[in-house]
């Protein structure tokens, strides 16, 4: 069984509600990442798959049979999570097995059943160790062969590499994309608040805020295409510039500076806007109709690229330029510029400010 349905799902806790309304399908086989901030609603989400909350209203379905009210270990799932919680007492092969006993697994099974797991996620090699003997990253993998091992329909996985060193969660990535492609009938749900994690790893993400659905799209989708403010600015980096619909039609304005559109907006003219521009897509010097001339206030070398922070008529402007052979001095005066084509126009969720960054 493989496939999630939410179905207008909404969890409260002591009259506050922490998830509301949630309307969402996870496809067989694909991997879907819920992406947002602390207190989104996201892990609550899964937790209400798992069956650890129950929800105050809507249902809950996974290969088409309700499980709203079903106890954890009737709906198939497996999970994983950032703490690992494997038993210290127990050798890896014990750990991985301890599901398999849990379902009553016929006893001549479960060894066979054990070792795939464990060569699937490439820690055949461990089965005899403990926990302690092993790296965070190899106690994660055991956490996932355990989940595996059940042959679920269903993979959760709450934050799982949040716990792990930057080199280790790039690695840790790339086994799970691995294990999906091999593994490729089983639904992954996948909780995050990294984008790096969510643009690397799902087909499609869910971005969540303030316990609601805000949108949901390819990772391209998401980056290229955002619908909202707060999606530009929680799905990569983004300046986020406010502006307003020219009174012909063709393009905005922002702090007196008309600014060119391509498609050109649908929006009322004069209507408030979002300009969203990506920090990458910016360029220095004179070019084209879209200039932006103001102060740089900060530089930062990051090896194969410098970031610039410029204010432009009071706003911040972040510009992720090739290494430059020679940065400008704090306090001059720079121009930039960005094509009409590579520029989106929002109408829903208005931002506040003039650049989100995540680093």
């Amino acid at each position: 069984m493989s496939g999630i349905r939410f179905e207008s799902v909404s969890v409260a806790y002591g009259g506050t509600t922490v998830l509301d309304s949630l309307d969402l399908t996870v496809e067989p086989g694909e991997v879907m990442a819920l992406l947002g901030p602390s207190g989104s609603g996201k892990t609550t989400a899964l937790r209400a798959v798992a069956g650890f909350v129950t929800p105050a209203s809507g249902r809950i379905r996974i290969g088409g049979r309700d499980v709203t009210h079903l106890p954890p270990h009737q709906r198939g799932i497996g999970m994983v999570v950032q703490q690992y919680a494997l038993f210290p007492h127990m050798r890896v092969q014990d750990n991985v097995a301890f599901g398999l006993r849990a379902r009553k697994t016929p006893r001549a099974d479960i060894p066979g059943r054990v070792a795939e797991a464990l060569e699937m996620t490439g820690m055949g090699a461990y089965a005899e160790r403990y926990p302690r003997e092993l790296s965070g990253g190899q106690q994660q993998r055991v956490a996932i062969a355990r989940a595996l091992a059940i042959r679920p329909g269903v993979l959760l996985l709450d934050e799982p590499l949040s716990a792990l060193d930057a080199q280790l969660r790039s690695g840790m990535l790339a086994e799970l994309a691995r294990l999906h492609r091999e593994l490729p009938d089983v639904s992954l749900l996948y909780v995050t608040h990294d984008q790096v994690e969510a643009l690397t790893l799902a087909d499609r993400i869910a971005v969540m805020d303030k316990a609601r659905l805000q949108d949901c799209g390819t990772p391209q989708e998401l980056y290229r295409t955002p619908r909202t403010a707060f999606t530009a600015s929680f799905v990569g980096n983004a300046n986020l510039l406010p502006v307003t619909v020219a009174a012909d039609g063709s393009g905005v304005t922002f702090e007196g500076r008309t600014l060119a559109v391509d498609p050109v907006p649908a929006a009322a003219p004069g209507a408030s806007a979002t300009l969203c521009v990506r920090p990458h897509l910016l360029a220095l010097g004179e070019g084209g109709p879209n200039t932006l001339r103001g102060k740089l206030t900060e530089v930062q070398w990051r090896g194969s690229t410098h970031r610039l922070h410029v204010e432009v008529s009071g706003h911040r402007i972040t510009a992720d330029l090739p290494e430059l052979r020679e940065t400008p001095a704090l306090g001059t005066r720079i121009t930039l510029h960005f094509a009409p084509r590579d520029a989106v126009l929002l109408t829903a969720g208005v931002a506040q400010t003039a650049e989100v960054s995540h680093g």
